[in-house]
């Protein structure tokens, strides 16, 4: 039995169903779930003293991908809108192989738990030279995060009309075949599973009708959920006016790309009635405010989402377009853009907060995660608000107005992952150490 006490917390952010803040009080976190919520709980395992302490449930990325941590500030793509910066990334991320993803994977996976993450997806859409999906399912086993990662691909090359490369595509049967067997060789429906697995075309625009199509007929085959980019930016809408005849949401829709089982990542450029289907059809979208920022792709209408009852989470994306993974910051991000497109009154600290824990938990399909409450998984984050981040705050819950970015300690099916502000369970300078030189070795080539 593995047991943890965590005591006398400042508050307690639950997001369960009454939106219940507790202060003065003690969770008790055994064999991976929450046990027990009051005062003066005792333990025959670990104390953890809490007194000057924000405790929420662990943030969920909905949108990475992990690879693009060794593609960082990459000059040629600083400056760039979508499509340009695509075309400088693709020749690069195609001299890469199983241990560029599984290295740029952990530093991914590291970065995301030391901002509170604890549930993360992945959306891998490229394997060059002998990659897997396998190698980043690795890498989350070994850091001990929560993993929904997803078997993306894309199959339209230059030569067709597409973005990519043609050395960075892959025959249709292969991938959807190559989807069969990762789900049946990683995939956990359980509660509290540490890994599952999704089917994911990279977007409208790199895979064709077909293995969209297929694609969905294949993830309800299997009972797995569905994502892909939707919407991003003008370019984005433009290319589907042209090459489909329709808007992107419509598109979705006609191919079986909308339901409770899928997920869209971007969805900047959605109009009203696209907004009302997902809402309908309890389509989920990943929102990037950081990377949406980055690339000069706009502000999502996350708060007429949100009012029409589109579930919502938050996503870093790749670490070449936003540059870092602090999931902290990209709640910040989504309550200031929101204020700025909508008024200071648009979106709450705590509403920003709860689409980072619940609201991604609920897009990726985990009603076991995502709040505090006896029976759900011990997926805990522990901010420490004595620093001089909180110094003179009046509310020491507005994290994401006076507070710490980072965590003092971290949870994880009740494994405490990170400590004092330090990773446990990998060692982090040799992993960047390994994340340098590998970085080196392709801009050098």
């Amino acid at each position: 039995m593995t047991e943890f006490l965590i005591r006398n917390a400042h508050t307690i952010l639950t997001m369960n169903d009454a939106g219940s803040e507790l202060t003065g009080h003690d969770l008790l976190l055994r064999d991976g779930v929450i046990a027990d919520i009051g005062v003066g709980l005792s333990t025959s395992g670990e104390v953890v003293d809490a007194e000057n302490c924000v405790v929420t449930p662990g943030l969920v990325n909905t949108h990475h991908h992990l690879y693009q941590t060794l593609t960082r500030a990459v000059p040629g793509g600083q400056d760039a809108l979508l499509f340009g910066w695509l075309k400088t990334l693709y020749p690069i991320w195609s001299r890469f192989g199983p241990e560029e993803m599984r290295v740029s994977a952990l530093i991914g996976l590291a970065e995301l738990a030391l901002s509170g993450c604890t549930l993360t997806s992945d959306h891998l859409y490229l394997y060059p030279n002998g990659a897997r999906l396998d190698d980043t399912i690795d890498a989350a086993r070994e850091i001990g995060l929560r993993f929904h990662a997803t078997r993306g691909a894309m199959s339209i090359g230059e030569s067709s009309g597409g973005l990519p490369p043609d050395s960075l595509v892959e025959n249709e049967d292969a991938i959807l075949n190559d989807c069969i067997r990762v789900i049946d060789a990683f995939h956990d429906p359980s509660e509290g599973a540490m890994v599952r697995v999704g089917v994911a075309p990279c977007s409208p625009f790199s895979v064709s009708r077909e293995l969209m199509r297929d694609a969905a007929i294949l993830a309800r085959d299997k009972g797995v959920m569905m994502h892909t980019h939707l919407a991003e930016n003008e370019e984005d809408i433009a290319y589907s006016l042209e090459t489909f005849g329709c808007r992107p949401g419509q598109y979705a829709e006609d191919l079986g790309w909308t339901g409770s089982d899928v997920w869209h990542a971007h969805c900047v450029k959605l109009d009203g009635r696209e907004i009302r289907l997902f809402a309908d059809s309890q389509t989920g979208v990943a929102h990037c405010p950081c990377s949406n920022c980055r690339l000069g792709s706009g502000i999502a209408p996350v708060r007429a989402m949100r009012d029409a009852g589109v579930p919502v989470g938050l996503g870093v994306d790749g670490s070449a377009s936003n540059d870092a993974g602090n999931l902290m910051a990209e709640a910040r991000q989504t309550m200031l853009l929101q204020r700025v497109a909508n008024g200071a009154d648009a979106m709450s600290v705590r509403e920003a907060l709860y689409i980072a824990t619940r609201g991604g938990a609920e897009v990726l399909g985990r009603t076991d995660c995502g709040q505090i409450a006896v029976g759900k998984r011990a997926d805990i984050a522990i901010w420490d608000v004595s620093g001089i981040e909180s110094a003179g705050s009046w509310d020491p819950a507005a994290l994401l107005l006076a507070g710490p970015m980072q965590v003092r300690d971290l949870f994880v099916e009740g494994r405490q992952i990170v400590r004092d502000g330090q990773i446990t369970t990998i060692p982090l300078a040799q992993v960047i150490n390994q994340q340098n030189t590998l970085a080196r070795a392709l801009a050098d080539a």
